[in-house]
């Protein structure tokens, strides 16, 4: 990526639009330029995070959101919707192609919407499915207690490998997952995660599920950009359903994204999408996952997961280094979660998070498997490394990076140390600008 400060054409768009958002309400145009500020000084670390690129950013932002378009292309609601069809149907084709399945649902506001319907469409409020808990690397819509998921259906859960001489330490313990199938004989058992570092074996699910009468969903959120480029094994054709957002490693807007092979399933996910779960759909952003998803066909984004893989693991090999434990030892995807209390045994996520910030790299605090602190607290961070690699760098600045972090946990917050990694993440940023 290019180090001059010269205005790219793509800046001269974003600039204009927050200009045309300020002619009429200079407020709300100061805070999309403060946010786009930090963004441009700071280094993203969140692995559920992502810079979009310009023709996505503006696609979200057309005339197409101007439009009702409840139903589905041919079959809307309301007429003057030609154009949308043709762009849900362009969405729809792309997915297809991009993940190698016979049916899409591209209209999901959300990843959570998006399974919500699937649950709707698999089961019935009082069923049972069977999931990794949120504590060890699952999602609160897999079976979190206050979440639909855990309201309306019965979740029972399988687990990691937890003795720390075990080979996979930490890592998907599938005969516990066989076990706990025969025991409750779920309805459906749920795969892919928020943070867990680790190849999923779908092959292996589904031969689980089928041994216990269960459907299989994929939840591929976090792994989804890795999967479209090949460079991680594809829930298809091994899972019934398959989900995913669009804004996380596969570099798209923020929506959901529903996928199967079966033409009986896919009439079920349309129903409960619409009118199950929502009402008209958010047009503008599915134009911009149409873009999005064409960007994502090219060869260059192939390279760039590949990348993103190379950086998730010099970056864990870095931390290693500097006395950090990642748990199950590593990464074959894009993050990985690092165990704080190795380095510090009184050291939280919470007060790592904050001090980090502070100094310009965004991250987030998570549970490390098993952990004994609360959600809010946790023993761990979670890094990521799709947006470094949006970014431009590589695993020279991982190395970098790693040092800075270890630099401002070991002097715990001090104010003078965090200034001075800010002035150097500012100037690293610098040199590999933003491309909006």
């Amino acid at each position: 990526m290019s180090t001059s400060t010269t205005q790219t054409p793509a800046k001269a768009i974003d600039h204009a639009i927050i200009d045309t958002i300020a002619a009429t309400d200079p407020q709300v145009a100061e805070l999309v330029r403060a946010e786009a500020q930090r963004q441009e000084y700071t280094i993203e670390l969140i692995a559920s995070e992502n810079h979009a690129s310009p023709a996505v950013t503006v696609a979200a932002g057309t005339c197409m959101t101007n439009k009702y378009a409840e139903g589905y292309p041919g079959r809307r609601y309301y007429g003057g919707c030609a154009h949308h069809d043709q762009v849900e149907q362009l969405a729809r084709d792309r997915a297809k192609k991009l993940f190698g399945c016979k049916f899409a649902n591209v209209q999901p506001h959300s990843g959570a919407q998006a399974n919500t319907a699937a649950f709707m469409a698999m089961m019935e409020p009082g069923d049972t499915f069977l999931s990794l808990v949120l504590k060890d690397g699952g999602h609160l819509s897999h079976g979190m207690s206050l979440n639909f998921s855990g309201i309306f259906y019965k979740p029972v859960h399988y687990a990691l490998h937890y003795d720390k001489k075990h080979p996979q330490h930490e890592q998907i313990d599938y005969g516990s997952v066989l076990a706990a199938a025969k025991e409750y004989k779920p309805k459906m058992i749920l795969c892919g995660y928020s943070a867990y570092p680790r190849q999923i074996n779908f092959a292996k699910f589904r031969e689980i599920a089928d041994e216990v009468g269960a459907t299989l969903m994929a939840d591929i959120a976090h792994i989804a950009g890795l999967v479209a480029a090949g460079e991680h094994p594809s829930p298809f054709p091994h899972a019934h359903i398959v989900t995913t957002t669009t804004h996380k490693s596969l570099r798209g807007p923020r929506g959901g994204l529903i996928m199967t092979n079966d033409e009986d399933l896919n009439k079920l996910i349309n129903r409960n999408v619409f009118p199950g779960v929502q009402g008209g759909p958010l047009m503008h952003m599915i134009t911009a996952k149409a873009v999005a998803f064409g960007e994502a066909l090219k060869p260059e984004f192939k390279a760039y997961q590949q990348q993103v893989i190379k950086n998730a693991q010099a970056l864990a090999a870095a931390m290693t280094a500097h006395g950090f434990r990642i748990t199950s030892d590593g990464t074959d995807n894009h993050l990985m979660l690092v165990d704080l209390t190795v380095k510090d045994s009184e050291l939280t996520g919470k007060e790592a998070e904050k001090w980090l910030e502070d100094a310009g790299l965004i991250t987030n605090k998570n549970g490390i498997p098993d952990d004994p602190r609360s959600p809010m607290i946790t023993s761990g961070l979670r890094l990521g490394t799709p947006a470094t690699t949006t970014r431009g760098f590589k695993e020279a600045e991982m190395a970098t990076i790693a040092e800075w972090i270890n630099r401002v946990i070991e002097s715990k917050g001090d104010e003078a140390t965090i200034n001075t990694v800010r002035t150097q993440v500012k100037s690293l940023c610098e040199r590999f600008p933003l491309c909006h």
